[in-house]
């Protein structure tokens, strides 16, 4: 029998979400003028954290709002948590890290929950669920087309006791913090495998010799705090005790890292959409054009009524994606997860582009926040795979489902 879908939110996901919209509202939300603050007087090339978030933190442990993106850890499904990552997207700067949900650290934690060592655990999963330490994740590389990993040159040779890793990546996202302490790193160990079988993941403290952080890439002219890095590997030498897995596994640990992962940046992305909602419908009814408010014209009511349908649809489609991977696991989801991954950031960049219309001028300042907002939704149809290579996945999906009897008569006759 087919489980019924169920979107309904769990009593236990109401209670979440009741709790984190009071943080979201009383502590967050009030803290954005004090990060940007730091930051402004830091400058764009200090990548420590501003300290606010450090106190964001304790608040959010001290009442139950931590590490909830993983099952195991917070007893919430994806369904579950949906609702409450949505919640983060409406301050992706500071929710996010506040509740130990930022990416790239849950995909890290989630690679090392499901394929570390005991000893790789209590080195580096526990520092990172209890929020000391931060990770990067290290497979992009700028002289290759890293949509396809296969690509990937980085070489990860086995010598003795150990692998030697050479390589240069990029948008290692999180290696500038000073607080990221370990990289995961993709790279090929075995060329003469299968194209899939080539690749591995190991674990490289970020102070090993050989390893240098060159710069942080910015996003539309934007230093984010925990920078994009760009990183050179030159002889960099880790005990083989550091490999994820086993030899060759790189892609299918990527797949379960990257599965929850794109499914988590698209619960926010609607929740940016919805505060980019928010700031239109606000400024719509207090702007005066031609004698009236704007929200009285018909052309920008239509643009409010467009940007609810799409955050409402995509909500939809993410909670069927979410459903799909707790009933059934990753791999029965992959193609819904490619399908929100293609729709959600498209639908964001949408709202926002309509809501920074309505602000005129003010909108592409920074005097409010949709420039920042959108820069980085852009930058979301680019990483976790482009919006080129889901499409292709739905695509073939759809192209090799057996026709039903209902479609097969309609076409056949």
């Amino acid at each position: 029998m087919v489980a019924a879908m169920d979107f309904a939110m769990s009593a236990k996901a109401a209670d979440h979400h009741k709790r984190l919209t009071e943080f979201m509202v009383d502590h967050v939300l009030p803290a954005e003028k004090r990060y940007d603050e730091h930051r402004a007087a830091a400058g764009p090339d200090d990548f420590t954290v501003p300290p606010v978030v450090e106190e964001l933190k304790k608040t959010a442990r001290d009442r139950g709002l931590w590490n909830l993106f993983l099952p195991s850890v917070s007893g919430l499904t994806n369904l579950e948590y949906a609702p409450l990552a949505e919640l983060s997207g409406w301050s992706t700067e500071i929710a996010p890290e506040a509740l130990n949900c930022a990416a790239p650290d849950t995909g890290n934690m989630e690679v090392l929950h499901m394929f570390g060592t005991d000893d790789q655990k209590k080195r580096w999963l526990d520092p990172l669920l209890a929020g000391e330490i931060r990770s990067a994740f290290s497979m992009t590389e700028p002289a290759v087309a890293s949509s396809d990993a296969r690509n990937i040159e980085t070489s990860i040779v086995r010598d003795g006791d150990d692998y030697i890793i050479n390589g240069r990546k990029w948008w290692t996202s999180g290696a500038n913090d000073p607080r990221c302490a370990v990289l995961i790193v993709m790279g090929r160990t075995n060329p003469e495998a299968a194209s899939h079988q080539q690749q591995s993941m190991i674990l490289v403290p970020v102070d090993t010799p050989g390893v240098t952080i060159l710069r942080s890439t910015s996003v539309f002219g934007w230093q984010d705090q925990h920078g994009h890095a760009e990183i050179l590997y030159d002889n960099v030498r880790v005990p083989a005790s550091n490999l994820l897995a086993e030899e060759g596994m790189g892609f299918a640990i990527a797949q379960a890292r990257l599965g929850p992962g794109r499914i988590h940046h698209c619960m926010r992305a609607i929740g940016v959409a919805e505060r980019a909602l928010a700031l239109m419908t606000e400024r719509a009814r207090t702007r005066i054009a031609f004698g009236r408010p704007l929200a009285e014209q018909g052309m920008v009511q239509q643009q409010i009524a467009f940007s609810r349908n799409e955050i409402d649809q995509a909500r939809l489609l993410c909670e069927k994606a979410a459903w799909t991977i707790d009933q059934h696991g990753n791999r029965a989801a992959f193609a819904l997860v490619s399908q929100i991954k293609a729709v959600a950031p498209l639908m964001s960049c949408n709202v926002i582009d309509r809501a920074i219309q309505v602000h005129g001028g003010g909108g592409v300042s920074d005097d409010f926040p949709l420039a920042r907002m959108y820069g980085w939704q852009r930058a979301m149809r680019i990483f976790d795979g482009p919006d080129e290579v889901h499409l292709r996945t739905v695509a073939r999906a759809e192209l090799g489902r057996e026709p039903g009897p209902l479609a097969a008569a309609a076409v056949h006759g």
